[in-house]
């Protein structure tokens, strides 16, 4: 199950735009402007045109009936930019650029390349010919096989290959995030509380370009919310539907709904990833994850955990996770916690030095790698992977092993997923689940 995790904007490089603005003036004063085109610098690389200059600060607030841009990444959400770029179409597809168009009406697949000479005229845009068609996008291998996408694919050409961008209602993207970022099989209500947040999420993101070289709003991949991942289910696409348009607002704003897979019975603030909470975050605070029958989650696998870690590799993981040589461990100890009892500081002693990682997601990442097992709260057992499941942690040292009893699973930030669909199965709305993971909220 893919969760999200804590996304960071990227800033927008506006250099390059000062030095052609002050170029443009010269040329124009000294009376030999008649046209320019420029060229933009970004991330992928250079455009081949002018693109649209976007506003410095937001975009105005979307609605449902608003049209979402997403990058979407390769195979593995390894990159960016695709070295070709192969799509078809059961109702065959219009492809245009420059004015100009041809309909590829064969069940052949239509191939792109970076050096295509249409790209030196400008961007590259694919349609379906049929009403509501799909183009799927056969160079790109997802969680559902080959993916496919609604509206229009946008190709750009970039430094090192192509840049594809699906251009889409809002409400149609939901629904082909909903059933990546939860199961379809959970509770209605449960899907319902994701897709309000999915919406929440999305409508903050598409206030401003997360990729302004290409006018994109998000990418399909966790660094946002995974995107067409799994296939559409009609559960998901029931829950967006019936929520559509509603999102959950913090005095009078819409709030950046972060959400994660399980909890230990608690959930914590920002304050866990080293950021002050202020007026903004205020609705993001520790709660108990419990109703009258006790903690929601008690009888998940994931609700507690412990691993049991040899001396020798946790002390070789936390060199090597923090580039600090501390040599054999003596002691890892909590300094500092948080709301909900997070790790906030942790302090790792050894013979040839010591560390100290603050924040959750550096603290779980000082301390994950593979080399060991985790036993969780069902008896199962699962390999560790690069981040601990969490930073709800006990560590202390038994002769040559370290146990780390823990519990939950991701950030704690927000909505724990499994503890939407406890509640669902309790008898909770879906109005009730968000109320009680994001405090003095509405929906609406």
């Amino acid at each position: 199950m893919r969760r999200t995790s804590f996304r960071k904007r990227r800033k927008r490089n506006v250099y390059g735009r000062y030095v052609a603005a002050i170029f443009i003036w010269l040329l124009f004063i000294t009376g030999i402007v008649h046209m320019i085109s420029r060229e933009e610098g970004g991330f992928g690389g250079t455009d081949t045109e002018s693109r649209l200059d976007v506003p410095e600060g937001e975009l105005p607030e979307p609605t449902s009936g608003s049209t979402i841009r997403v990058l979407l990444m390769t195979t593995g959400y390894g990159g960016e930019i695709h070295n070709e770029v192969r799509v078809s179409s059961d109702a065959g597809l219009r492809v245009s650029c420059a004015g100009e168009s041809i309909e590829w009406n064969k069940a052949d697949i239509y191939q792109i390349l970076p050096d295509d000479a249409r790209f030196q005229k400008g961007n590259i845009r694919i349609e379906s010919l049929g009403q509501g068609g799909q183009i799927r996008l056969e160079s790109v291998e997802r969680g559902c096989g080959v993916p496919s996408y609604s509206g229009a694919l946008e190709l750009r050409a970039a430094s090192g290959g192509i840049a594809v961008i699906n251009e889409l209602p809002v409400e149609t993207y939901l629904c082909g995030v909903v059933p990546s970022e939860m199961p379809a099989s959970y509770e209605l209500e449960a899907l319902k509380a994701q897709a309000v947040c999915a919406r929440s999420y999305a409508f903050r993101q598409m206030t401003s370009y997360g990729y302004p070289e290409y006018e994109a709003h998000v990418n399909d991949s966790t660094d946002f919310q995974v995107y067409n991942n799994s296939e559409r289910q009609e559960s998901s696409t029931r829950a967006v539907t019936e929520t559509e348009g509603q999102v959950v607002r913090y005095k009078g704003e819409i709030a950046t709904t972060y959400y994660y897979s399980t909890s230990c019975g608690r959930t914590t603030s920002l304050e866990a990833w080293g950021t002050d909470p202020g007026e903004g975050g205020g609705y993001l605070q520790s709660v108990n994850v419990c109703g009258d029958n006790g903690d929601y989650e008690k009888d998940l696998p994931w609700y507690r955990w412990t691993a049991q870690v040899p001396v020798q590799t946790l002390s070789a993981l936390v060199s090597t996770n923090t580039g600090v040589n501390v040599g054999t461990l003596s002691g890892v100890e909590v300094t500092k916690r948080g709301p909900g009892d997070v790790a906030l500081q942790i302090v790792a002693s050894g013979d040839a030095g010591s560390v100290t990682v603050d924040t959750e997601n550096k603290i779980r990442a000082a301390l994950g790698g593979s080399g060991y097992t985790i036993t969780k709260n069902d008896g199962s057992t699962s390999q560790s992977t690069s981040l601990l499941p969490s930073a709800f942690f006990a560590i202390e040292r038994s002769g040559d092993t370290f146990v780390i009893s823990g519990g939950g699973f991701g950030h704690g930030i927000g909505m724990s997923q499994n503890g939407a669909n406890e509640m669902a199965k309790q008898g909770a709305d879906y109005r009730e689940i968000l109320q009680l993971f994001y405090r003095d909220v509405e929906i609406g």
